[in-house]
């Protein structure tokens, strides 16, 4: 284990309005974020540590479908260490991802690619992540070392544990630790869903999301405690890395809220433990570190 204590937010988002138009913003539940977001405002947000840790480094993840949206990250991330790496978006479904990935490297902040998103919370099709299209897209990443971040809601556990079984050498880190319906109260066919999930070694989790799906206003970390639980035991901490998802959780409390309930599961857990969900993983998975290896299937 490294002595370093730093803290790494493996999901964070930045968007410029003036830029680049975000349409998922234009609904009244998003006013209180319907404007710009720079790295220099998380930087300023995020004042409550966690473990004693202060926020060194994120990963900064893509809101849109646009490969534009991506190269403008690689940039911003190009000239600010804040933003260690990208999750990026370019078509699975492309004949030309292969050439696009090839480009987006040889760009501005290239080498800060690390892995890919699609929104398919969004997809209707129950079988999209089985399309032969996106399953030739999924191997073009594989082939290039890029890794994938999977987006879904809890119906769609179905669609990932397919592709965790069709792809074991793909490495893949289930966002938001695939939406619980904390606001329902009802967990059981999640938890059911993510222990098959977690089954297969090659699958990481981010604990990140959990506030927006609870009740904005009354979540506590008693709430939440039943999915830090289930995650912690079906993933063990060595594959779970902690997200702020900011500037999203400003709309149930903000990063200091949920940095405070995170610091509270966390209690009792070992120096090794802790520094997996606060560095280790996301470190390894998104190869943030010149003298750690990047994780694969181990």
């Amino acid at each position: 284990m490294s002595d370093d204590p730093a803290l790494i937010d493996a999901h964070h988002h930045v968007w410029d309005l003036a830029r680049r138009a975000q349409p998922w913003l234009d609904v009244p539940a998003h006013t209180p974020i319907n404007r710009s977001f720079r790295p220099g405002d998380l930087r300023s947000a995020a004042t409550v540590p966690i473990a004693g840790r202060s926020l060194a480094a994120t990963v900064v993840v893509q809101c849109v479908a646009s490969v534009d949206e991506t190269r403008e990250l690689l940039a911003l991330a190009d000239g600010d260490p804040l933003l260690a790496a990208v999750v990026g978006w370019a078509d699975l479904t492309s004949p030309a991802l292969g050439d696009v990935l090839d480009e987006l490297r040889e760009g501005a902040g290239g080498g800060r690619l690390r892995a890919l998103r699609h929104l398919v919370q969004d997809e209707t099709d129950p079988d999209w992540l089985q399309r032969p299209a996106v399953e030739r897209g999924l191997r073009t990443l594989q082939a290039r070392g890029l890794g994938y971040d999977i987006l879904i809601r809890s119906h769609q556990f179905p669609e990932a544990i397919r592709l965790a079984r069709r792809f074991p050498d793909l490495p893949v880190v289930l966002d938001h630790a695939g939406k619980p319906p904390l606001a329902d109260g009802e967990l059981s066919d999640w938890e059911r869903n993510v222990r098959v999930l977690a089954g297969f070694p090659q699958v990481r989790c981010k604990v990140s999301g959990l506030v927006t799906e609870a009740d904005h206003e009354k979540w506590s970390a008693a709430g939440l405690r039943p999915v830090w639980e289930v995650l912690a035991d079906a993933f063990g901490a060595d594959r779970l890395m902690f997200g702020s998802d900011w500037p999203v959780c400003v709309l149930a409390g903000g990063w200091n809220r949920w940095a405070s309930a995170m610091d509270e599961f966390l209690t009792g857990a070992s120096p090794s433990e802790t520094d997996a969900v606060l560095r280790r993983t996301a470190t390894r998975f998104y190869g943030l570190s010149d003298t750690e290896p990047r994780e694969g299937t181990t």
